[in-house]
């Protein structure tokens, strides 16, 4: 009881805090997606320059978000813990974004409190440059109109479901609680170049093909990089229909490195303690912060994310392509290529009400495929979401969903022969 009046204290101080910096004058910044309801749909931040630059602007902001967890689950073995019905831990972020000159802005997130981690501790950060005027007045401004140019150790823009995600404790883009099952998202050192111009868009970039940063080798380090791109077309064709398809692409050809292209995510899965084991005989159990996604960490990564979306009116589709595959080649007796899976992902919203405040949808979500070429039966996950929410303000996000997840076919063993686990998730978030 007396850890549930510490989360109704924070709660209550995050809520004055949202409060006092609605009506405090937030600083505005250059090509800045904003971290409110004002944010939703936008994609790559736009190359118009709505913001006048007056000088070093500093933007403190923040996350928190808390569910209500009533979920059951099963499988065949019948090793499951038992899930009941209750609060999960709150977590909470720190953002801080500078105007640091005319078209320079630097991004900076810390995870306050996390799944995954006790304490606190930087997610990453970055800095992105849409002119050049530092160099001399008017430098490539011809070129600069149409481009940015990013650098850092945070996510890089691989696919459109990242935009769409929920970040630790920024679940005020995310129509659902949970994120999707190939879950595309990594923190890695990269820099990236995107270009936008009458709808159309470019991006290529290059990371380290790190989550965990060191400079140590070993004889089986190989270091290679990451390379990533995207193609697309995003247009507001008319008043009431945006139209936007996008095709992403992710390779690295290393097997020390990008196997954390789908398991990046530090912040952990937003359904606690799915999959968790009850102790055996010998007292091991099974269980992490990311069980209900799946990453199948293969090794010489080729990835491929297809994402339209559609607006019309308040009706609104997202939809994921994926294909992932390793082509690294097992040592004897086990000579053998690393397999494949394909993404699935459809999602349809209707938004309505006062500036589409409210919205009712679903989603589902499959992943299919190998983990070797070898298999003789493919691995099947499937997940369908449905719910709403109601923005009671730009910054307050209220949701509730029913969700339910399989592991469907004879190719599961262990925890997740039969698993499945599914239950009514309520979660409230607050964004400035």
């Amino acid at each position: 009881m007396k850890t549930f009046h510490k989360i109704q204290l924070v709660f209550i101080a995050l809520t004055l805090m949202v409060i006092n910096t609605t009506y405090a004058q937030q600083p505005g910044l250059q090509y800045f997606r904003p971290n409110d309801k004002n944010g939703l749909n936008v994609f790559e931040p736009s190359k118009e320059d709505t913001v006048i630059f007056e000088g070093l602007k500093v933007r403190v902001g923040g996350d928190f978000a808390m569910q209500f967890q009533g979920l059951n689950q099963s499988n065949d073995a019948g090793t499951l813990v038992e899930l009941g019905s209750d609060f999960n831990l709150p977590s909470a972020n720190l953002n801080l974004d500078v105007q640091v000159m005319e078209g320079v802005r630097m991004h900076l997130r810390t995870y306050l409190s996390s799944r995954a981690h006790n304490e606190a501790w930087i997610k990453g950060g970055y800095m992105r440059v849409d002119n050049l005027d530092f160099v001399k007045p008017g430098f490539l401004e011809g070129v600069m109109k149409y481009a940015s140019i990013t650098i850092g150790l945070d996510e890089f823009n691989y696919g459109d479901a990242h935009f769409r995600r929920t970040d630790n404790a920024r679940g005020i883009f995310n129509p659902f609680v949970g994120n999707y099952l190939m879950d595309a998202f990594s923190t890695e050192a990269f820099g990236e170049l995107t270009v936008q111009k009458n709808g159309l868009l470019a991006v290529v970039g290059l990371t380290n093909g790190k989550l965990n940063q060191n400079v140590t080798v070993n004889d089986n380090t190989d270091n290679k990089p990451s390379f990533f791109g995207k193609l697309g077309y995003d247009k507001q064709l008319s008043e009431d229909l945006r139209v936007r398809l996008t095709g992403s692409w992710y390779i690295n050809k290393g097997t020390s490195t990008g196997t954390y292209l789908y398991g990046g995510d530090r912040g952990g899965s937003r359904y606690y303690n799915v999959l968790f084991t009850v102790p055996d005989v010998d007292g091991n159990t099974e269980g992490g912060p990311r069980d209900g996604q799946f990453n199948a960490r293969f090794t010489k990564l080729t990835a491929l994310q297809i994402n339209p979306f559609i607006k019309f009116k308040g009706l609104e589709f997202f939809g994921i392509y994926e294909l992932a595959d390793g082509s690294n080649e097992f040592t004897t007796p086990q000579a053998d290529t690393e397999g494949a899976f394909t993404q699935i992902a459809a999602e349809v919203l209707y938004r309505f009400g006062a500036d589409e405040r409210f919205y009712l949808g679903g989603r589902y979500n499959t992943v299919t495929g190998k983990m070797r070429e070898s298999a003789t039966e493919d691995l099947e996950i499937s997940r369908v979401n449905f719910g709403g929410g109601w923005y009671l303000s730009k910054n307050v996000l209220t949701k509730v969903e029913y969700m339910k997840q399989q592991y469907e076919g004879n190719a599961w063993t262990g925890r997740f022969a039969g698993a499945e686990f599914s239950g009514v998730v309520v979660e409230a978030v607050i964004s400035f």
